[in-house]
């Protein structure tokens, strides 16, 4: 039996496997620099093999920059297709010329490398000149811009890598100009509409980027969402029958980027743009229920002394089970000095129901509020109960008279006339800030429905007046 040689079982396995082939793409281009494997670049890849396959043919992927998206999808993808089937006719789209240059650039300089021409020999170069590479089987890779000319030109696979800029997208002509672009242009260059695949992949920009444009207007899109931070518990597909299970607040690389880190983006970026461009979540701008300039601020000095006028009370929104890890409860101080509402502190976790009674009593001996509103409802029942035998204080249950939007809804008045402020600079105040100017659209309300229980406390049977 003849010795099996090394590098052809190298060769072998680059062909018929593109996690490897997209690694090996890596170290060529960063000369030999280190690959930091990862899971949710096999989510990419898996959601690329069923294009690849026929399963699919309308993929969005939505991911934060900086995650090699690029040289897997437009770098990689190309190279692998084209190695398979010389024939395939790619076209690559990015917002400016820049970016659809250097992906040109990188995409020749795999396909002519040595290793590539040995991994896939049937696959041989008839030109490559500036952004086209023509295969001799008159397939090709052909790389232009978002608004370039397609009139003549079709193809079997168009990938729009980035098409729009975050700047530009906040331009109301401008994403009507690139959606409407895609929806006259792009898709009629198709050479089969049944076969005929798209690939968008990009971070999200605006609610009604071309994302949304193209999910609002179909349900044809396959989605691969992948936040920066988990927002819940997910199952996301890596392979056939093989899924990462992803914890909420998992990081998607802590090896590229630490929660740390993120966090720091967090509290130096627009609440819009991280939320957008990070968690690919867009909310609209300026806030959605909650208009951003409609929210106040103070700083310690300016907040009133404790008077028989100055009323103290705490705001607790519990998990709609005990004991569900996913959930959040949220308990909020609060100083009532007419007509203001000072938001004093705010502690929110996925507790277990002895720590979060705990908690409430810890938050009570700290803050000595006048009385604790707790919500009648799920695990809020059990603990306004215990809590009335607990604390020298008087518990209130609160019954649920409205569904959540109602209840904001009724508390917009206050957030306009300034009646509401936050403590400038306190730590939790980012994630408050996104909760709010998202709802009711945003992935979790349990700070919101805190906040409006503590607001809607004058307008209904408990008034703090009468304690």
């Amino acid at each position: 039996m003849m010795p099996i040689d090394p590098l052809d079982a190298l060769d072998a396995a680059l062909r018929s496997n593109f996690r490897l082939f997209v690694e090996r793409c890596f170290v060529h281009l960063h000369h030999g620099g280190e690959f930091l494997p990862n899971w949710h670049h096999q989510a990419i890849e898996h959601a690329l093999g069923q294009v690849l396959r026929g399963e699919i043919t309308r993929l969005i992927i939505n991911i934060q920059p900086r995650s090699l998206k690029s040289l897997i999808v437009s770098v990689a993808y190309p190279a692998f297709v084209l190695g398979h089937d010389p024939k395939k006719k790619i076209y690559v789209i990015s917002y400016g010329n820049e970016l659809a240059d250097r992906h040109s650039s990188d995409f020749n300089s795999v396909v002519t490398s040595d290793w590539y021409q040995r991994v896939f020999p049937n696959m041989r170069i008839k030109k490559a000149l500036g952004n086209e590479v023509t295969t001799t089987e008159r397939g090709y890779r052909r790389s232009t811009t978002v608004m370039g000319s397609l009139t003549g030109m079709g193809g079997d696979l168009f990938i729009l890598d980035d098409p729009q800029k975050a700047v530009d997208a906040q331009s109301e002509v401008r994403r009507d100009n690139v959606n409407q672009w895609f929806s006259n242009t792009l898709i009629s260059r198709l050479d089969s509409k049944k076969t005929g695949a798209i690939i968008v992949v990009m971070q999200r920009v605006h609610m009604n980027d071309l994302c949304g444009f193209l999910t609002e207007a179909t349900d044809d899109w396959s989605v691969l969402r992948l936040p920066a931070i988990a927002e819940e518990d997910e199952r996301i597909p890596i392979g056939v029958n093989k899924f990462h299970h992803r914890r909420a607040g998992d990081v998607l690389h802590p090896a590229h980027e630490s929660i740390k880190e993120l966090k720091n983006l967090q509290n130096i970026m627009p609440p819009e743009t991280f939320d957008a461009q990070y968690q690919q979540r867009p909310v609209p701008v300026g806030g959605a229920m909650i208009k951003r300039e409609w929210l106040r601020y103070y700083e310690p000095h300016e907040l009133p002394e404790r008077t028989h006028r100055s009323k103290v009370f705490l705001s607790v929104d519990t998990a709609s089970k005990d004991g569900a890890m996913n959930d959040w409860s949220v308990c909020t101080a609060w100083l009532f000095h007419a007509p203001i509402y000072y938001l004093l502190g705010l502690v929110r976790g996925r507790f277990e129901y002895p720590q979060l009674r705990e908690i409430i009593i810890a938050e009570a001996k700290h803050y000595k509020p006048r009385i604790v509103l707790i919500e009648d409802a799920h695990t809020g029942i059990a603990l306004a109960q215990e809590l009335k035998k607990t604390l020298n204080r008087a518990v209130k249950p609160v019954p649920v008279e409205r569904d959540k939007v109602g209840r904001m809804y009724v508390q917009q008045e206050k957030f306009f006339a300034g009646h509401v402020r936050f403590p400038r600079g306190a730590p939790f105040l980012p994630e408050l800030e996104r909760e709010l100017l998202a709802f009711p659209n945003g992935p979790h309300d349990d700070q919101v429905d805190s906040i409006s229980q503590a607001l809607n406390h004058r307008l209904s049977t408990y008034t703090l007046d009468n304690i």
